[in-house]
């Protein structure tokens, strides 16, 4: 192959402190650049003299620029081109993540205070939770019929893997519901922290996986932490912990069965949760008619409205809307992050639900049972970066 060597952002010529004097061979040994090319290239990689030099040797800052290396084989005309991310798409880039981070964020905890509203007033989480997937279903089916956002080009293939993780969405979504309308926000969410737990309990299990010491002590202070947390909470619940335990077990079966159907699936991540709500409620449909019923729906509905007023609609429409909305953006954050980033993330989200639902809510906490939620986050967080 032969390549040429181009600035990009400078009208810099001369490379790696050449002067004009004399002309020169460049070779690999003082350009990383065109050695990392070369190790990705299996073919032989030659490179041309260097043409039109300066009278001015390159600086420390100059040499920073960045440039664009062009290479194709001899009996080949076509370049392919090495494109290297400049500074300012990097800050820009940066920027993006942070803006789906605190949108992620907000929308998230703005979802669990209507929620818990919704479940203080009407504690029928099947219908809850039922709602929920039925106003995404709809808010995405009317942003296609309008081509607000373009349709995703599916098949029975992606439907048929798609069905084990909208089982595993279904039951994670609506145990998370259930341990909400009988404990605190603030104590589900402490309980949902442990998830680590059980995706490492899960890996090593089922599939065989294995990680390195670190990802196992890094276990401990989130399992010491969510116990800590347990027995000293003021309103335990057993069904509450129950609820949020097995949420976390089947969003841990929905995270492999996403990782092992879905690859090669080029659906983007809005659409690929818009698709996800649709099956799922089609799921939970007979059952919440069974569990509950539309009978004890109505009485519960008319004596909502009765104790809350017109302000009860707002509620269920806002946490119904808030609901998709959050996972769409936390969907739509995993196509330009790392899994790694996306943990601390959702990391921090927690933080931020845990805290606004103390605040709004005025909940009861000891210290003790504080300590235990921060351990149990911090654990979460070691995890993280453990796991790496």
């Amino acid at each position: 192959m032969i390549s040429s060597i181009k600035p990009v952002s400078t009208s810099l010529t001369a490379i790696a402190g050449v002067r004009r004097s004399a002309p020169a061979k460049l070779r690999f040994s003082p350009l990383p650049i065109i050695r990392n090319l070369e190790n990705s290239i299996p073919f032989p990689l030659h490179v041309s003299s260097a043409q039109n030099l300066s009278n001015f040797s390159v600086t420390a800052a100059q040499r920073r620029d960045v440039f664009r290396v062009g290479a194709y084989e001899a009996d080949r005309s076509q370049p392919i081109e090495v494109g290297i991310e400049l500074p300012d798409e990097q800050s820009a880039q940066k920027v993006k993540i942070g803006i789906y981070f605190a949108t992620w964020w907000a929308l998230n905890v703005v979802f669990n205070i209507y929620n818990k509203k919704v479940l203080n007033a009407f504690p029928y989480p099947w219908l809850t939770s039922t709602l929920s997937l039925a106003c995404g279903s709809l808010m995405m089916l009317v942003s296609w019929v309008t081509r607000i956002a373009d349709a995703p080009k599916t098949d029975l293939d992606f439907w048929k893997t798609l069905f084990p993780v909208a089982v595993a969405h279904t039951i994670g979504h609506v145990a998370a519901t259930v341990s909400m309308s009988k404990v605190a926000v603030s104590f589900t969410h402490i309980i949902k922290s442990g998830e680590p737990a059980f995706s490492v309990l899960v890996s090593r299990l089922f599939l065989g996986d294995t990680f390195p010491l670190p990802v196992y002590l890094s276990l401990l202070p989130i399992i010491g932490g969510c116990a800590l947390a347990a027995v000293t909470e003021l309103n335990f619940n057993m069904i509450g912990f129950m609820g949020a335990m097995i949420s976390n077990l089947a969003f841990v079966f929905r995270n492999i069965f996403s990782k092992k159907g879905m690859k090669g699936k080029a659906v983007s991540g809005m659409n690929y949760y818009a698709c996800l709500s649709m099956m799922s409620l089609l799921i939970v449909t007979p059952f919440a008619i069974a569990v509950e019923g539309p009978q004890i729906w109505a009485a519960g509905w008319r004596n909502a409205v009765s104790e809350i007023g017109p302000n009860f609609v707002w509620w269920v429409v806002a946490q119904s809307v808030f609901y998709h909305l959050y996972n769409q953006v936390s969907y739509m954050s995993l196509d330009q992050i790392s899994p790694l980033t996306f943990s601390v993330g959702n990391t921090m989200k927690r933080i931020s639900v845990i805290v606004a639902s103390i605040i709004i809510f005025h909940t009861p906490i000891r210290p003790v049972n504080a300590l235990g939620a921060a351990i149990a986050i911090l654990g979460t967080f070691i995890y993280s970066q453990a796991k790496q």
